[in-house]
């Protein structure tokens, strides 16, 4: 069995060695269970050292020209060879007890995908609260966080990968669409080991920019998620 392992980047280089770091570490313990792997950074049209980073870390880098995270995300299943894909984002650190639990899904045979819950270390109480109420509505309704989703390659291609109308919130679009695909096979959220993911969005946004944004959803709703304006907390640049 081959898991490729897909990172979509756009600006990264300050977050992304870490990153590649931690899946190494992961790569090695598949390598030890006696699974095959490859790993691959999409570039999304970068402007800084993100590229360069990623190939001196020894990651195969793709070219995604439109900056957009549900094509980054494509672009680098395009070019993956792997039976299962592991889509984890650049700014995250999944331990190799995650990545071990991942394997005995896949080798379970049971499950078509899934994903896990996620941890925002040292971030205020009300964010802390808000990724807490994320990760029971995560495990309820088996929706995965994109910042660490994995599938079944031939499912992923069968359901058409990621939503390119959508600018966000495409991981619960898939997650949905798969499940209604396959739905004699389990799709997984994993919580024993958390993923600890970057907490800059609440660093670097406001509680009235994040506000606005969900009242722009209350308002709009699905047509707010198909505009990159409309998305702005994910594409104005902010790093």
């Amino acid at each position: 069995m081959k898991l490729s392992v897909i990172v979509p980047a756009f600006n990264e280089e300050r977050l992304i060695a870490g990153t590649l770091d931690h899946l190494q570490a992961g790569i090695e313990v598949l390598g030890r269970h006696g699974c095959s792997s490859e790993l691959i950074v999409c570039d999304n049209n970068s402007t800084d050292q993100t590229a360069q980073i990623a190939r001196a870390a020894g990651a195969r880098v793709v070219f995604e020209p439109l900056n957009q995270i549900a094509r980054a995300r494509n672009t680098g299943a395009r070019a993956a060879s792997g039976d299962w894909l592991l889509f984890v984002d650049a700014d995250s650190s999944p331990t190799p007890e995650l990545f071990k639990e991942v394997l005995a899904v896949i080798e379970s045979g049971q499950c078509v995908g899934g994903g896990c819950t996620i941890t925002l270390p040292g971030t205020p109480v009300a964010v802390r609260t808000w990724v807490g109420v994320w990760n029971v509505l995560s495990r309820t309704a088996r929706w995965a966080a994109g910042s660490f989703l994995f599938c079944e390659a031939a499912a992923f291609r069968a359901v058409g990968g990621f939503s390119e109308a959508l600018y966000a919130a495409e991981e619960i679009d898939f997650s949905r669409r798969l499940k209604a695909r396959y739905p004699e096979r389990a799709f997984a959220i994993l919580h024993r080991h958390p993923l600890v993911t970057s907490a800059r969005r609440a660093k670097l946004y406001s509680v009235r920019e994040h506000l606005a944004f969900m009242w722009k959803m209350v308002i709009a709703g699905r047509r707010t998620l198909r505009s990159r304006e409309g998305c702005s907390v994910w594409y104005d640049g902010r790093r």
